[in-house]
């Protein structure tokens, strides 16, 4: 019973136009089959064309757009036109998808105007698609997006006249995945309401869409409040119901006899458990028994994270507990702000806190995860926290910690440029005159660098926090009056020890002269070896790449970890300590991923390119424009291993695994940038706005997480489609995490390549910002910070390594190939250098 069959034939394994072709033909062969109109359907416009010229009668082209600008629309449409074709054109231009009325009605308009009097193309023939997205999401940002279509249908009837509108209506529901009769109460009643504004066609499973008169009155209520936007509540409201028409099984009922207790033990109930579904009745309860409202806070609530915090550091609760409670927190002091307002003397939250503490993410640093738990650990043990985001340069960091009074700063990076940065900021606070304790903490820091780099230039106790978990314990010492004392000459003299041990270490290590490293190169044998070469050459782009196709790819042992819940999954899920808790984590991961998978609360994009090359000199690889290899587009610079290695252990580098170019063998190596992080500033603000912190950072995990699937799926393509080494390479998650393939991935600023400026290279090379969104910092950290980029190499022998220590022969070395002043070239390779620069 269709009325129209979409055919699109875009899947890399496919020649996308022969297929097209190929599969028309065979339709225009059947009689029942031809006569329905054809829907050609693809990102290509190649393919579009070769469709185009296949189609009997009239065919519609799916779909144009203003996104690539005026001209490119235009030559489309009049081919479009040449072929006798209709179109359906996107509500979305130079500036994005249209989301509001104003922008929907505005770029549909425009394209309209565009397509009728430049191109004369028969209004009758246009098919305006004004977008529909999710609703119900949680993002209040979504909550007018069906009002704004059903208007925006209105609107188009009336002014455009005789174009016709279209819309995915399944688009709508995606926050309701796994609940079907949800979602076709959904369909069913936007479907009602836009077909009379004047919607004429729209996706849809006509044999999954209910009667809007059979729709429960209950449910429609809830479906309608939601579509038109008329409760504050209506999304709660709905998700509410929605267990109600799914016909799972719910949880058994939550034990409710701590609601008998009195008030003040039912608010430390909630905040222990982390339940916020009575906090607004019990703080409520609560403020009308006390003299003041901060009373609310400095007693009960107080009390409640008191409890919390000795449970945490007594071992019996663990990090996302802890963080559910802080939500609790946070609401609860939420509703009590109003009323503090008023009170006659200043009084807050802080009243009562321990101390101030400032928090930072270092200048040219974009990761955050790790301190934001921080910071709510220590929020939770009733500490005062300023945290002042990501990339925040030293002058403002000390300037709020000494406009705030802070009894403490603490600062946070994850990429191996901010350990320089950590010092520069320890040089300032000695500079001037600061004598507050300076936390360090990181996933590159340790103890060993804040003891050899950072400790050294600041006079005041400077201490390595390794987790969440021990901050807490370190505020506690540094700023008590009996213990701070004791605790400062501990840490000083352990730090004085891991220099000593460090220079010990330092002047046993043999490092071999830069050309005897070079001597004992990996040696390939090259005779009879004929490189794969890629299916095409340069630079492609994926945007919007498809969330539900990485969540496959996910490795989830480091997901735990960000917890800090220790263990290997999915054996932690049966941990004897963790296993409760990581189950809990894992089963509300997954709850959020499904929600921002259904409704793309995020979004992945990538480009990949592979490229002729051969390794020159001994350690350096030229990338060519093209396969006549005349034009060098770039010069990847490389690093040598110059450790002592014991008998047949070669000094590797990875310009040992590219053909040389004296052999005349034409030799290709890849390169990707890929992100999962397109929203999550926006998500995790809305979180946040909510007082949620547990799901902010959820989603941060998960986004990194994404990012990182989004390289393995992505390196998985090449190998065996856009490279196509490794055609009938069939392997589990589990070999893809163990990276039981042919060929690596290594990453610039890590131990292969721990040169952070190499991905100047990489980025220019691949046009990473324009193509993909993705930027570099002044410290070459990647923005939106789940981002992953790096290298392919293909031979079968590359394998991953650590570069280690290097000589100052070879810094000089890799200085003058860079064309960089050797200082430079030892700041960024600060942590690999097997001498002190300054001697």
């Amino acid at each position: 019973g269709a009325q129209i069959i979409d055919v699109n034939m875009d899947e890399g394994l496919l020649d996308s136009t022969a297929a097209m072709v190929t599969f028309l033909n065979l339709l225009a062969a059947e009689p029942d089959i031809s006569r329905v109109p054809v829907m050609i359907d693809s990102s290509k416009w190649e393919v579009i064309e070769a469709g185009l010229k296949c189609v009997q009668g009239k065919g519609i082209v799916n779909s144009i757009s203003l996104k690539e600008g005026e001209q490119a629309f235009v030559e489309r449409a009049r081919l479009i036109r040449r072929y006798g074709a209709a179109a359906v054109v996107m509500a979305f231009d130079e500036a994005g998808q249209a989301d509001t009325y104003e922008r929907k009605v505005e770029v549909c308009t425009r394209a309209y105007r565009i397509l009728t009097e430049q191109v004369g193309f028969p209004a009758e023939d246009i098919i305006l698609d004004p977008n529909i997205f999710a609703v119900a999401t949680g993002i209040a940002e979504h909550n007018r997006y069906a009002v704004a279509y059903i208007e925006a249908c209105r609107t188009i009837k009336r002014t455009l006249p005789f174009a016709l509108v279209s819309g995915g209506v399944s688009n709508l529901s995606f926050a309701f995945r796994g609940s079907n009769p949800v979602r076709e109460a959904m369909h069913s009643a936007f479907l009602y309401h836009a077909i009379r504004a004047g919607m004429d066609m729209g996706i849809v499973n006509a044999g999954q869409l209910a009667v809007y008169d059979d729709v429960p009155p209950e449910l429609l209520t809830a479906v309608e409040d939601v579509l038109f936007d008329r409760r504050p509540d209506a999304t709660e409201t709905l998700t509410a119901l929605a267990g109600r028409y799914t016909g799972a099984t719910k949880a058994p009922a939550e034990d409710r006899e701590w609601r008998r207790l009195p008030v003040e033990r039912r608010l430390a109930h909630a905040l222990v458990e982390g339940i916020a579904d009575f906090i607004d009745e019990d703080v409520e309860e609560a403020r009308l028994q006390a003299a003041r409202p901060i009373e609310v806070i400095e007693g009960p609530l107080m009390d409640g994270m008191n409890i919390v915090g000795d449970l945490f550091g007594a071992g019996k609760m663990f990090l996302p507990q802890v963080v559910k409670s802080a939500r609790v927190m946070k609401k609860a002091v939420a509703i009590l702000v109003p009323f503090l307002e008023h009170e006659p003397v200043a009084a807050g939250p802080g009243r009562r806190t321990k101390s101030k503490i400032v928090m930072a993410t270092v200048k040219g640093d974009v990761h955050d995860i790790g301190k934001s738990i921080v910071g709510v650990v220590l929020r939770c043990n009733n500490y005062d926290v300023i945290d002042l985001g990501v990339m925040v340069p030293a002058a403002r960091i000390l300037e709020t910690a000494r406009r705030e009074g802070a009894h403490a700063i603490g600062l946070s990076g994850l990429i191996t440029p901010s350990l320089d940065e950590m010092v520069h900021v320890a040089r300032e606070m000695e500079r001037e005159g600061f004598d507050l304790p300076l936390l360090i903490g990181g996933a590159t820091t340790s103890r060993t660098h804040t003891a050899v780099k950072i400790e050294p230039h600041y006079h005041g106790p400077t201490v390595h926090v390794l987790d969440a978990s021990r901050s807490v314990g370190v505020m506690g010492a540094l700023l008590s009056p009996e213990r701070c004392a004791a605790f400062g000459r501990g840490v000083r003299a352990e730090y004085a020890k891991l220099r000593a041990d460090h220079e010990g270490r330092r002047a046993r290590t043999q490092t071999l002269p830069l050309e005897e490293a070079r001597r004992r190169k990996h040696r390939i044998s090259w005779d009879g070896y004929r490189p794969p070469r890629p299916c095409g050459i340069g630079p492609q782009v994926f945007d919007e790449y498809p969330l539900a196709e990485l969540v496959p790819y996910i490795d989830w042992t480091p997901f735990f970890g960000v917890w800090e819940l220790r263990g290997r999954y999915p054996a932690i899920l049966d941990d004897a300590v963790v296993g409760s808790q990581a189950r809990t984590l894992f089963r509300e991961a997954q709850a959020l991923l499904e929600r921002i998978v259904g409704a793309k609360l995020l979004a992945a994009r990538a480009v990949i390119g592979l490229f002729p090359a051969n390794a020159v000199g001994d350690d350096d690889i030229e990338v060519y424009a093209d396969d006549s290899r005349t034009a060098v587009r770039a010069l990847l610079c490389g690093l040598r291993q110059q450790g002592e290695k014991p008998p047949g252990r070669p000094n590797l580098c990875l310009a040992d695994f590219v053909a040389p170019r004296e052999t005349g063998i034409g030799d290709y190596v890849g390169a990707f940038a890929v992100t999962a992080g397109i929203g999550v500033e926006e998500v995790c603000a809305d979180f946040e706005r909510r007082h949620d912190d547990y799901n902010s950072i959820m989603t941060k995990a998960l986004a990194d997480r994404l990012a990182e699937a989004f390289a393995e799926r992505m390196h998985e393509r090449v190998r065996k489609e856009f490279w196509g080494y490794a055609r009938d390479e069939s392997l589990p998650n589990d070999d893809l995490v163990a990276e039981k393939y042919r060929g690596i991935r290594p990453a610039p600023g890590y131990p292969a390549c721990p040169d952070h400026t190499e991905k100047q290279t990489l980025f220019a090379l691949l046009e990473a910002t324009a193509r993909a969104g993705i930027r570099l910092t002044e410290s070459y950290a990647m923005w939106p910070a789940s981002s992953v980029s790096g290298w392919y190499f293909a031979h079968p022998e590359a394998a991953y390594f650590g570069v280690g220590r290097i000589g100052r022969d070879q810094a000089l070395d890799y200085a003058r190939r860079k064309g960089m002043p050797v200082r430079e070239v030892e700041r960024w390779l600060a942590p690999n250098l097997g001498y002190d620069p300054d001697a």
